[in-house]
Order: C-alpha cells, then sequence, then structure tokens
C-alpha cells in the first residue's frame, strides 16, 4: 500500500499549497514528532511552511521546495511503517537525501534499500547524497578512494560494506590499515605486546567494527584471520588475495607507502582508501601519497573517487560548522 493516499497541487498557480494524506495516524505522530518539531525543522531547513490537518499535511512554499519537503515526509513515513525510530538526526539525514534533487543529482532516500547495509546488529543507511553513491562505488569498483573531513562517514561505511561482504562469503577476510604517523611507523618504543603498541592508532576502525559484529565475533574474527587490524608498514611484500582491504587515514602515506600498498592487491580482492586530503600530518615539506594517487589515477577504469564536503558531516550539525570555519579561514590565509 502506498504510504500517501492523496497529493494535490493544482497545475494553475505555482504557489498553490501542496497537499499530502497519510493513511495511518499512529505513523503521522512519529513522523511529526513531539510537538511537531520535526515538522518544525523540515520548514527551517527547507524554506516551507507546513500544516498538519487531521491525516494530512499541507505544504507551501516555492515549487522546487515544495517537493523536497515532499520528499523528506514520504522517506520518514516509510522509515516508520518499517519500524525505525525518527529523531532529529533521521530528519536532518532525510532533508540532505532529499536536497540531492535540486541540485540535479539521483533522488535517494534512507528507505532505500538498495544503498542500505543490513548487518545482524543493525541497518546502516547512507545519510547524504555522497553517501549513497558511495555505498554504490563500495560496493561496485574494486578500488575506491572516499576523500573529504572528518565526520561523513567515509571510514564508518567502508567497513560496514566490507563487513557485510565477508559476512555474505564475497571475501574471505577483511584487512584493515592505517599510517601510525605519530610514531613516525616506529613503534619499538611502546610498552606492551604488538597488538597493544598499535592498538591506539587503529582504534577507530575497532569501534567502527564494533557497529557490525559483537565482541565475541570480533575476537573470534581476529583470532581465526578473518579480520585484520594492521599498520600500514606490516603490509609490504603481500599480497592480498579474497579480501577486502581498507586503508585509513591516507593522507599520512608517502608516495612510496601509497605505491606499496595499492600494489597488494590480489585476485578477488577490493580496496577502499579514505583520508583528507588537507589534514595531512606528515613532516613539513613531505609529499602526501594520497594527493599524488588522486592525480595519478584519475580517470583509471575500475577506480571510483567520491568526494565529501561540510554538508555531509553526519556528526553533531556544529562539526559541519566547525570545518567550514576552518575552510574559510584557510582560504583567507592563501589569498594573503
Amino acid at each position: 500500500m502506498s504510504p500517501i493516499l492523496g497529493e494535490r497541487e493544482p497545475r494553475e498557480d505555482a504557489l498553490a499549497p501542496l497537499m499530502l494524506e497519510f493513511d495511518n495516524n499512529r505513523l503521522l505522530l512519529q513522523l511529526l514528532g513531539e510537538h511537531d518539531r520535526h515538522l518544525a525543522l523540515i520548514e527551517d531547513r527547507v524554506g516551507v511552511a507546513c500544516v498538519a490537518r487531521g491525516n494530512r499535511i499541507v505544504i507551501t512554499g516555492q515549487p522546487a521546495e515544495r517537493q523536497v519537503a515532499a520528499t523528506v515526509l514520504r522517506d520518514l513515513y516509510k522509515q516508520a511503517q518499517a519500524k525505525r525510530q525518527l529523531g532529529k538526526a533521521e530528519v536532518e539525514a532525510a532533508i540532505r537525501m532529499a536536497l540531492g534533487t535540486i541540485a540535479g543529482e539521483r533522488v535517494y532516500s534512507m528507505a532505500d534499500e538498495g544503498v542500505t547495509i543490513q548487518m545482524s546488529r543493525r541497518r546502516i543507511a547512507p545519510r547524504s547524497p555522497v553517501q549513497a553513491h558511495y555505498i554504490e562505488a563500495l560496493r561496485r569498483d574494486d578500488l575506491v578512494f572516499g576523500l573529504g573531513p572528518a565526520g561523513t562517514g567515509k571510514t564508518y561505511l567502508a567497513v560496514a560494506v566490507a563487513a557485510s561482504m565477508l559476512a555474505e562469503g564475497r571475501v574471505d577476510r577483511l584487512v584493515l590499515s592505517r599510517p601510525a604517523v605519530e610514531a613516525g611507523e616506529r613503534l619499538g618504543f611502546l610498552p606492551g605486546d604488538m597488538r597493544e603498541k598499535v592498538d591506539p592508532y587503529l582504534r577507530p576502525l575497532y569501534d567502527a567494527l564494533h557497529d557490525m559484529f559483537t565482541g565475541d565475533q570480533i575476537a573470534r574474527k581476529l583470532e581465526s584471520g578473518e579480520i585484520e587490524v594492521a599498520p600500514l608498514a606490516f603490509m609490504r611484500g603481500r599480497t592480498l588475495r579474497d579480501a577486502y582491504v581498507i586503508l585509513d587515514e591516507a593522507q599520512n602515506c608517502t608516495p612510496m607507502q601509497m605505491k606499496m600498498f595499492l600494489t597488494r592487491l590480489g585476485e578477488n580482492s577490493r580496496m577502499a582508501i579514505t583520508g583528507d586530503p588537507t589534514q595531512i600530518d606528515l613532516p613539513h615539506g613531505m609529499k602526501s601519497g594520497l594527493n599524488e594517487a588522486i592525480d595519478i589515477l584519475h580517470g583509471v577504469e575500475g577506480i571510483s573517487m567520491l568526494r565529501f564536503t561540510d554538508s555531509d558531516v553526519v556528526r553533531h550539525p556544529l562539526v559541519g560548522r566547525i570545518v567550514r570555519a576552518y575552510e574559510a579561514r584557510a582560504k583567507t590565509e592563501g589569498k594573503g
């Protein structure tokens, strides 16, 4: 059954209200949020006015914005039908997805099962159009670069897609790596065994894994070798077959390290390389292997490069504003 019973917008009046009619008042209450706070958020972000009347929502505003608001409301209602919780984060995400229509992109929604990742512990849905394209690329291509600022989900989604392929038996193992730049790849001075030495640098990857598998599952997979988490220096000399390999914080690789890593790709394997080209922690004057790889590999068949921006930040809304503030400062200093 369609979630919307009726939709009316007179053709002769471009500013005439758009009316959506829903068939389940209980689900409609979830969509609206407590004291209509979800509706207020849509009004503020999209630039429309919405009024709930019984099982109908009347949307007024410019035609393009009306359609965006309608797309958001349909998406949220479908999620409510699927018994998913609706909160501010879900509303914000649905708005980001719908705004892709204004930019001329393919219309995605958080309710679209074609771009979701279903794990035993949770269902992971994209929260921006770029994230949706990214998930598609991670499933389709052998080598994918996820480029952009912190908080855009580029590493988390790569781990999620890789974990789902491991669970489905499409790859035999999952290999996660990062350059341990803070220790200069020289870890011997740190206390403890090798796992204890490298854990501080690889913790973000473990954090993502814990959303995909239980602690016991991770421990068993680490013990069996189905999951391997290791510093980049440990990749030298290996050929990785039947694996999904992820390199995180790749902006901190040297050109030699990046070439070494890329040439580890073996039969029936895939790679995802994530990083922020603007946040390089290498010694001053040393070129980033990520930036070099972007230049060299641009346009090569079988390789996708997805670029995230501050509008794709899915952490606290303040993170996006912080990223924009730093970018504005960098541009100002560049002009000076």
